[in-house]
């Protein structure tokens, strides 16, 4: 039996087995992926035993994780995050440092020693706070951007850090021409990035394109992404700052979401293979001759990163119901960790027993992570927002015609709406002080989680004509909706979408009633501003309605191609010049209008 598919199915086995289970536990998938890696490492049931191979090569999860969010970043918004990246990012690294060092040296620990494992310890696992940003769906919080910022900052900080180990120990880097050399290296890899992401890049892309094979598309968006990789390994810079910044190179191209498309499984799959090593890589042996002491180092380590990240979130402004996650997002070690010990005892500054208990520690560390950010979920937030500890509404069962599912700005004009017009709605909301505001006026209105199955129907789903559906978490709307038409058939659906993705994973679902949040007030906004602009106001609101009228038409026109990037584009572009034709015939006929008869 071929030994490599053995274990391609062990991993694929371990991943499909412990995933569901960790998920349906509330434990998270990345828990799962390390859960699954220790029973099936050396120390569990001992299926693998090659782990530092598949964490090498599982690192390359970490890469297309960093490529695709560059791809998401062009360099003016890039820009503009350099104060974060740079301040918050350095005062991170300097103040954790500071932190880990002071502890290493009050227990005895010998000054080199204890710089080395709080330079590697101060540095956060980009592979677990990104993926647990991403699982959550709160990258764009002030506590995701500032994850973000910082652990950037921390893939820059570790080429210095990593360089400057040697100097510590007796393997230190003879003569001064290697440092120019390197220099030299570096700067033109860099160049040619920028070169190859602006001129050569784009080009080739086009041309794969015109081909009509997205195979040949997907293979050449792997070997940029290898490539960039091997040649960040020729100067010793991170692979995965190198693939991040051609990201950031190709942001702005037409290209970008194919790119997406076609990278995004790749990094799911090698993503949880290296969460998967890393459960693997904890060697038990080293935690079982002296596990008191690991369990100490670990939960001193986590006590010290935790309480340095909650404070710098208190000095970067971080709301404060984030503080205490972004503490412990960013509380455990990281992977760069091992490679600067690894550097640290080729220098012979670290020796391999340390090495081992230190790289223990980091993995246990990783390990705990999705722990503390469960007890932050499940207890800490409870504890520390007692508010929020409300029982759902006891509610009588309800027979008004329509159902309001989220009483925000969008469910308020839409209620008010039928309240003005004496039609009859049962509304759920979870906002406490909102509902008890909205009582004082009249309003029936429940607290509870409108996409619970069981208090749709005591709200009176069965006989109710039609639900709106107005919360504010799209992927939670997709799936009330997949629910609502498996438990009432019946029931009418109307919907509001967050953007034009979401309108079509609505259709998706069979919503025909749908209503994109803002663009009828931005169209509106538009008519205004055209009038400003010396329009008449016929003239103004015809190119609003002719402008509406394209766009609806455009949309569900590229409804059925919207999984197909290329497809979308091209359409997209056409489209718009197909827009623009209109809009020079229009004012071409209205400037005839006028001539023959003035008024407006």
């Amino acid at each position: 039996m071929d030994e490599h598919l053995l274990k391609a199915l062990v991993y694929l086995l371990a991943a499909v087995a412990a995933v569901p289970i960790a998920k349906r536990l509330g434990l998270g998938a990345v828990l799962g992926y390390l859960l699954a890696g220790i029973v099936i490492g050396p120390w569990g049931l001992g299926l693998i035993t090659e782990v530092n191979h598949i964490l090498e090569f599982s690192e390359f999860g970490v890469v297309l994780l960093l490529f695709l969010i560059g791809l998401e970043l062009d360099p003016k918004r890039l820009w503009s995050l350099r104060r974060p990246i740079f301040g918050w990012g350095s005062a991170q690294l300097a103040a954790v440092t500071a932190a880990l060092l002071a502890g290493a040296l009050a227990i005895g620990v010998p000054w080199k020693v204890a710089l080395i494992a709080a330079l590697g310890m101060s540095l956060s696992s980009t592979a677990i706070a990104l993926a647990t940003l991403g699982e959550r769906k709160l990258t764009a919080t002030p506590a995701g951007s500032a994850a973000f910022a910082i652990l950037l900052f921390q893939d820059i900080a570790a080429i210095p850090m990593m360089a400057a180990v040697p100097l510590l120990g007796v393997a230190a880097i003879e003569g001064s021409g290697q440092g120019w050399l390197h220099a030299g290296k570096v700067v033109l890899v860099i160049a040619l990035l920028i070169f190859g992401g602006r001129v050569l890049i784009r080009p080739i892309l086009r041309v794969i394109a015109k081909t009509n094979m997205r195979e040949i598309f997907t293979a050449f968006s792997l070997l940029l992404v290898i490539a960039t990789c091997l040649l960040m390994q020729w100067v010793g810079m991170s692979m995965a700052l190198g693939t991040f910044l051609a990201g950031v190179l190709l942001a702005d191209s037409e290209y970008r979401h194919a790119l997406e498309s076609d990278i995004e499984p790749f990094k799911g799959l090698l993503l949880g293979l290296f969460f998967i090593a890393v459960g693997m890589s904890v060697d038990f042996g080293v935690f079982l001759a002296q596990p008191w002491r690991i369990l100490g180092l670990v939960a001193g380590f986590l006590l010290i990163k935790v309480a340095v990240m909650y404070a710098l979130g208190k000095c970067f402004k971080i709301p404060k119901r984030q503080q205490l996650f972004f503490a412990f997002l960013l509380s455990q070690g990281g992977e760069f960790a091992f490679i600067v010990f690894g550097a640290a005892v080729s220098a012979k500054v670290l020796t391999p027993e340390v090495s081992s208990v230190l790289v223990v520690v980091v993995a246990l560390s990783m390990l705990v992570t999705p722990l503390l950010l469960l007890l932050h979920d499940r207890l800490l937030m409870r504890w520390m927002n007692p508010g929020n500890q409300r029982p759902d509404d006891h509610m009588e069962p309800q027979d008004n015609p329509v159902i309001i599912a989220g009483f925000g700005r969008f469910g308020q004009i839409v209620g008010r709406l039928l309240h003005a017009n004496g039609i009859g709605m049962t509304v759920l909301d979870h906002d406490p002080d909102q509902i008890d505001l909205l009582r004082k006026f009249g309003f029936k209105v429940f607290y509870g989680d409108a996409t619970r199955i069981d208090l749709l129907r005591t709200a009176g789903a069965d006989k109710a004509r039609l639900l709106l559906i107005a919360i504010d978490d799209a992927d939670a709307s997709l799936r009330m909706a997949e629910d609502v038409k498996q438990a009432f058939p019946h029931l009418k659906i109307a919907a509001r979408a967050r953007n034009v993705t979401h309108y079509y994973d609505l259709l998706d679902r069979g919503v025909t009633v749908l209503e994109r949040e803002t663009f009828e007030s931005a169209l509106q906004m538009g008519q205004q501003v055209l009038k400003e602009m010396d329009f008449g106001a016929y003239q103004a609101r015809q190119a609003a309605m002719k402008f509406r009228a394209h766009n609806i038409k455009t949309l569900y026109e590229l409804y059925p191609h919207y999984k197909d990037q290329q497809q979308m584009v091209s359409m997209a572009v056409q489209a718009r010049e197909e827009l623009q034709a209109m809009f020079a015939h229009d004012k071409e006929a209205l400037e005839q209008d006028k001539r023959q008869a003035h008024w407006d």
